[in-house]
C-alpha cells in the first residue's frame, strides 16, 4: 500500500556546495540519498514530493561540513499481510516462484499454488495446469495475496499465495 508521509533527515553538505544554490544542492542530495531506499519502519521510499522545512545548519568541527535538518514529504510503499498485489514472475523452480511488485520481492511456495498446477522442468521451468491452459513462467504477470511479511532494517520480504479465488495468472508472456 502507498502512503504519503512526512519524514526528517539530517543532511551533511560539503562547503563547496554553499552559495546561492545551497537549497537546490541540498534537495538534489536528499533525492539522491533517499529515493529508492528502504527503511523497515516506513517501507520503500518511492519519491520525494516536497520539502517542508530546511533548518539552520550546524557546522561540524574540523571538517567544514554543515549538517542541515530537512523535513520532507514523500510517497512510501509498504506491503501488508492480506494485501492483493499484481507482480511479475522473476524466477520459477520446484520449490515455488519469486515475483516482484515494484521493489518488493515475493516468494510463492509450491504449497501455496493451486493443486491442479504442476512443476515442469526444462529450459523454461514453469507451473502448468493439467490441461495446459494456464502457465506460470518467468515474466508472467500474476495477482497474488500476501500472507506474511518479514521486515529487516533495510529490506522487506514477503510470502504470497495464489491459492484463492480471483488470484493467479493475469497475463502470460507466451500468449500475448
Amino acid at each position: 500500500m502507498f502512503f504519503h508521509i512526512v519524514l526528517e533527515r539530517n543532511m551533511q553538505l560539503h562547503p563547496r556546495h554553499f552559495g546561492r544554490h545551497l537549497r537546490d544542492n541540498l534537495v538534489a542530495k536528499l533525492v539522491k540519498d533517499v529515493e529508492g531506499t528502504c527503511s523497515g519502519r516506513h517501507g520503500f521510499v518511492v519519491a520525494i514530493t516536497g520539502i517542508e522545512n530546511v533548518g539552520k545548519g550546524l557546522i561540524r568541527d574540523g571538517t567544514g561540513f554543515v549538517t542541515f535538518p530537512v523535513k520532507y514529504q514523500c510517497v512510501v510503499f509498504r506491503p501488508f499481510k492480506g494485501e492483493i498485489l499484481e507482480a511479475v514472475v522473476t524466477m520459477v523452480n520446484k520449490m515455488g516462484f519469486f515475483a516482484e511488485a515494484g521493489p518488493v520481492q515475493i516468494f510463492v511456495s509450491n504449497h501455496l499454488i493451486p493443486d491442479d498446477m504442476e512443476f515442469q522442468s526444462g529450459d523454461m521451468p514453469n507451473y502448468t495446469t493439467s490441461d495446459g491452459s494456464v502457465k506460470i513462467q518467468k515474466d508472467s504477470e500474476v495477482r497474488l495475496k500476501i500472507i506474511g511479511t518479514r521486515v529487516d532494517a533495510t529490506e522487506i520480504f514477503c510470502i504470497g499465495t495464489i491459492k484463492d479465488d480471483f488470484l493467479g495468472v493475469i497475463n502470460d508472456p507466451v500468449t500475448s
